[in-house]
């Protein structure tokens, strides 16, 4: 009978920095502070680099965008950044374990913040999975297998499930392990596999420019701009992972310094290997010849380099192993810092004292991966997209402007209203430049009405409503210019994907609704309010040490 009352409450009341920070007290333990800017650069290489650029790239560049895939990863890449920037000033103004959770609940209350999240820990779960069984599939390619070769038939499930993967669930208890162990001893770990999968990537696009025909690029805008956005939407599944790096902003030793050097220096580098790799691949091969299982491997045997694959294979193998253990590292951070506000049992908010890590929260978190590992096929795990990430980076950015023009206290009522205003047409204006794109091929009168609107409303932000507050460390430039442009391409991206993506989205939201109604809500309001009562009496206190110095003078 409550629920009414406590919805509101938490929809409309928002966390604030310090109590962000002081809810780390409730992991009893703290995490160990070990990690620099070089750590985040390879931990943000390696959450990003892996199956999507050895797998998507060819299926996008053969049957959506051509040559022009180097444009799609352009435009993601660019989307990826935007956010980026958005990311780091949270990271640094608030260095917690729960990345874009506590960011959200900081700026737009806990009810946006716990969907968001739970978004966002499904995305985790599926796209670990995805890479698990990705894994199994170049293991095989390197001992010359088939995949099926090293899983089980189980005739008796459905077609889809019935393939069981043995390996995949055999790296993800293997990298459950490391992650327990030691947040620092899996950053060296994940330091070696990046560098050797560095390597590899130079060899590949220095080898395949060595054998590259430039017949290959004559077509090079085949499927024209729809085509070069629609990859680009998929190809972003390539950079899901560097929100995990936020994450570790607890863990590290100088938020101010090594943040940012890590958060852009890894995309600026992750960005600029991508471009690379799919100019390559399309220089060796015409598009549409492109292989869309293994493009890299088999255009090298095209060209006559059979012996190239292996060190391909072995390239895929350690990429796709760091992603698996970055993942490992920021899910298990981000359910710890969910369960750390009861919105999730606190028992998975236990940071245990030998080894610093949340060890109940990674164990959990990679149960459940390898659990859809080892039943679900690939191809229905990656249809499963980007969906949740945009919509997520979209809130992150919409957060960050309610954080520079909106603080209680400071801003008018008026502008509070003007700044509403902004966002609602900012937000309005780019679903409906997303909506056009995706009902009309041909048509472009509806972007001479959307564009303009969303140009305005950033505009008037920008010129009549005043700035609240300034980042005290590290800010993000161009504001409002940069988050509004953040907003907009990641609507218009969202756009391009599938119904069947949107189905899902729907289907998992409302299963998060439910549990958030019945034990959620209800978990986070009763220590919010327990919370208010202990910040009461320290106030009471401080008043009353005051008032007796106050008489003693």
């Amino acid at each position: 009978m409550q629920t009414p009352h406590r919805l509101i409450d938490r929809i409309l009341t928002r966390s604030g920095d310090q109590a962000e920070l002081d809810a780390r007290a409730r992991s009893q333990s703290e995490m160990k502070k070990t990690l620099t800017w070089w750590d985040l650069i390879w931990f943000g290489m390696g959450a990003v680099i892996g199956a999507g650029i050895f797998v998507l790239t060819g299926l996008e560049a053969n049957k959506v965008a051509g040559p022009a895939v180097v444009l799609s990863y352009v435009v993601s890449g660019a989307s990826a950044l935007m956010s980026v920037f958005c990311y780091t000033e949270f990271a640094v103004e608030i260095p917690v374990a729960g990345g874009s959770f506590a960011y959200l609940r900081v700026e737009l209350g806990d009810f946006v913040a716990f969907i968001a999240a739970g978004n966002i820990l499904l995305e985790y779960v599926i796209g670990g999975a995805a890479v698990a069984r990705s894994w199994t599939s170049y293991f095989a390619t390197l001992c010359n297998h088939d995949p099926d070769d090293f899983r089980i038939m189980a005739h008796g499930l459905s077609e889809d499930y019935n393939h069981l993967d043995p390996i995949a669930v055999g790296v993800i208890a293997i990298i459950c392990v490391i992650a327990v162990l030691s947040t620092k001893g899996s950053s060296r770990l994940n330091y070696i596999a990046s560098v050797v999968h560095v390597i590899v990537i130079l060899f590949i696009i220095i080898c395949g420019l060595i054998k590259a025909d430039t017949k290959n690029y004559r077509d090079f805008g085949h499927y024209g701009a729809r085509g070069v956005f629609k990859a680009s939407a998929v190809l972003f599944f390539a950079y899901v992972g560097f929100d995990a790096v936020s994450t570790m902003a607890e863990e590290t030793k100088n938020p101010a310094k090594d943040i940012p050097i890590g958060l852009v220096g890894s995309m600026v580098i992750t960005t600029t290997l991508y471009c690379a790799l799919a100019v390559t691949l399309c220089l060796m091969q015409p598009y549409d010849k492109i292989n869309v299982d293994a493009p890299f491997s088999v255009a090298f045997q095209a060209v006559g380099w059979d012996w190239a694959k292996y060190v391909v294979a072995a390239g895929a193998l350690k990429g796709m192993t760091s992603v698996l253990l970055v993942g490992a590292v920021g899910q298990a951070r981000y359910l710890t810092h969910i369960a750390r506000t009861h919105m999730m049992p606190p028992w998975f908010a236990i940071v245990d004292a030998k080894t610093g890590t949340p060890v109940n929260a990674t164990v959990v978190m990679l149960v459940a991966t390898a659990v859809i590992a080892f039943f679900t096929k690939l191809d229905i795990l990656s249809n499963l997209l980007s969906i949740s990430t945009l919509f997520i980076f979209m809130l992150v950015a919409v957060a960050l402007l309610v954080r520079r023009y909106y603080a209680s206290g400071v801003t008018t009522t008026a502008n509070r209203n003007k700044l509403i205003a902004c966002l609602v047409t900012m937000i309005v204006s780019s679903a409906f430049t997303a909506g056009y794109w995706g009902l009309s091929e041909h048509g472009w009168i509806g972007y001479c009405i959307t564009v303009p609107i969303w140009l305005a409303a950033t505009v008037c932000l920008w010129a009549f409503v005043p700035q609240a507050r300034e980042p005290k460390m590290w800010g993000v430039p161009l504001v409002p210019w940069l988050p509004s442009a953040s907003i907009a391409i990641n609507i218009f991206l969202l756009g391009s994907i599938d119904k069947d993506s949107f189905i899902r989205f729907a289907a998992w939201t409302g299963f998060l609704l439910v549990y958030y109604f019945l034990f959620g809500l209800h978990a986070a309001y009763d220590t919010a309010k327990e919370d208010e009562k202990q910040w009461a009496k320290v106030e009471q206190g401080k008043n009353g040490l005051e008032n007796k110095h106050d008489n003693g003078s």
